[in-house]
């Protein structure tokens, strides 16, 4: 059977759907916090987004603390609690194969903030309300033709 080369296109259907549940069971784990570390314990982690590799060995997950404190040592703390919170995954999602958790930090929320400064700034707010006047003239044309 030959293999389709994807290395141009997003991620598969497949990879989303799994990389969901991996998600979904990962936030349950990490809210209930059974049996991670103690210095865990109290934080509130959450997870935005899980990568899953094409051949869904690999879960790439993107963490931040709430607050978006200490980030680092969480990470840290999340990587040495690995083997558990797979274990915790495992119980949670059906898969043939568990895959492997790296975690890393989500900088989605720093994104956001960054478009939003931008968008706040006077010359793009000027560069804006002269787009929205430009098309609400446009409109008026047309209407009266």
């Amino acid at each position: 059977m030959k293999t389709q080369d994807r290395s141009g296109s997003g991620p598969s259907q497949r990879m989303l759907r799994v990389g969901e549940l991996v998600r979904h069971a990962l936030a349950d784990a990490l809210q209930r916090g059974d049996h991670l570390d103690p210095a865990l314990a109290g934080t509130i982690i959450t997870v935005p987004e899980v990568r899953m590799s094409p051949d869904l060995k690999i879960a790439t997950c993107f963490v931040m603390p709430l607050g978006g404190k200490d980030v680092n040592t969480v990470i840290k703390l999340l990587a040495a609690n690995q083997k558990l919170l797979r274990t915790e995954v495992a119980r949670r999602v059906e898969l043939k194969s568990v895959p492997s958790l790296r975690f890393l930090r989500d900088t989605s929320f720093d994104e956001g903030a960054r478009i939003d400064a931008l968008l706040r700034r006077p010359d793009v707010a000027r560069d804006l309300d002269t787009e929205t006047d430009a098309e609400a003239g446009s409109e008026t044309t047309k209407e009266e033709d």
